[in-house]
């Protein structure tokens, strides 16, 4: 018995709880007023009903005053007559109208009582009901403003339902979006170190050759620098060496030019011979720098500095 009280008492605070949160004060507190309403018209219903019984009261009393009235005539007209026996029957119905007309007026100030009490009680019910009326529409009206700045102030925190929803798609697209911007990182580290194969380099053979065209043309580049810098100084030591001598028309060949770099499309033609390409400034170079050290004869057929008399 015990447990079956304690689940009725569970089943009941569960629906007390779901039924409070579904519940509208707002609807609460119209029903409330529409329930006062009904109680003002059953009394005003009472009341009307009263004054009906008082009025028929009024009616039926006015009724047997008129019968007594009457038999007052008929007993004075039997005397005159010298009817005694029939004035004392008049007499005696008029005592009993006589009776009835007492009771009735009993009757009427009992109903004209309980119709006092009725409109009384139906003012103050009335009062009531417009006070309660005033009361449940400035209630509504603080609910709603209290619901409505409780709406504004989720919406503006983020608290509501929809704010987080929102929130949740939000960090959702943020994660796939680095996700994929790792994978995107991670499959150009692959393609870039060969491990994949890209589909739109074409021949991956091709791809290596120009790689090394590529380092080839860095070392030429880097070559005919030093070529540059390496021609540049036995010009300036045979210039004073030539400035010395009795006649000075001795004068240094000019230095030949650096090999330039091979073109991209030659770079991509063969890769076998990028080895002899790379060697190529360094001949040139030392051509060079003995054409530097080996100045041209004058001529007027004068032997050079360095030669035999």
């Amino acid at each position: 018995m015990s447990v079956m009280k304690r689940l009725t008492g569970i089943v009941q605070a569960k629906a007390n709880k779901i039924l409070d949160k579904a519940e509208d004060p707002r609807d609460t507190l119209d029903l409330s007023y529409e329930k006062q309403l009904e109680n003002l018209q059953k009394v005003k219903r009472g009341l009307a009903e009263v004054a009906t019984a008082k009025k028929r009261i009024e009616l039926q009393a006015n009724q047997l005053q008129a019968q007594g009235n009457k038999l007052q005539d008929q007993a004075k007209q039997a005397l005159t007559q010298g009817k005694e026996d029939l004035a004392r029957e008049a007499l005696a119905r008029r005592e009993g109208i006589q009776q009835q007309l007492t009771d009735l007026q009993t009757q009427h100030a009992q109903v004209d009582q309980q119709e006092q009490q009725l409109l009384t009680t139906s003012k103050r019910l009335q009062a009531q009901v417009e006070q309660f009326r005033t009361k449940k529409e400035t209630l509504k009206a603080s609910y709603t403003a209290a619901q409505a700045q409780v709406n504004i102030d989720e919406a503006t925190s983020g608290i509501s339902e929809s704010m987080g929803d929102a929130s949740l798609a939000m960090q959702r697209a943020q994660d796939k979006i680095a996700s994929m911007q790792a994978r995107a990182g991670a499959l150009d580290e692959l393609i870039a170190s060969g491990a994949v194969a890209d589909p739109l380099s074409g021949d991956d053979i091709q791809a290596e050759l120009n790689k090394g065209s590529a380092g080839v043309g860095v070392d030429l580049e880097l070559a005919r620098l030093q070529a540059e810098l390496a021609s540049s100084a036995p010009a300036g030591e045979l210039d004073s060496s030539n400035s010395g001598s009795p006649d000075g028309a001795a004068s240094p060949a000019p230095p030949e030019p650096a090999a330039t770099a091979p073109a991209a499309g030659d770079e991509a033609e063969t890769g076998s011979e990028t080895a002899s390409g790379a060697s190529e400034p360094i001949a040139d170079a030392e051509l060079v720098n003995d054409a530097d050290a080996t100045p041209v004869a004058p001529s007027g057929g004068e032997a050079s500095p360095s030669g035999t008399e």
